[in-house]
């Protein structure tokens, strides 16, 4: 009987281990953001205003405004199991985003550190 009790914790501990790892968020410096667009195909998020989207964003990335009142249900429109990028311009509104996405059930998170600021420091190219 204790060995089952054991069995059943040690199974129970592994499968909740692997749920855990398989959430991933993260916040990368813009050369690792590109890196990573680049290399798996996801979902761009830009969550600035609609006028900040339009003098400069990311290549292919949609434009969902953090502060729209349907942004949640706009966000929900996304695919949860694929990778979501996020930024904004300095970093704090996509850091809302990335908790707004995580209370939604987004489990794959890549948040831009320092926005289109750093960005466009980094020399990389807005559109």
């Amino acid at each position: 009987m204790k060995r089952a009790i054991y069995l059943v914790l040690i199974v129970f501990a592994f499968v909740s281990c692997q749920a855990q790892q398989k959430e991933e968020i993260q916040k990368v410096s813009p050369e690792q953001f590109s890196q990573k667009i680049n290399a798996e195909k996801g979902q761009l998020v830009d969550v600035r205003t609609p006028k900040e989207y339009k003098a400069g964003h990311i290549q292919n990335a949609v434009n969902i405004h953090l502060y729209d009142q349907d942004f949640e249900q706009r966000i929900n429109k996304l695919d949860k199991d694929k990778v979501v990028y996020v930024y904004c311009k300095a970093g704090g509104r996509s850091a809302d985003a990335v908790e707004t996405m995580k209370a939604q059930g987004f489990k794959n998170i890549v948040e831009l550190d320092g926005g289109t600021d750093a960005w466009a420091e980094a020399g990389k190219e807005l559109k």
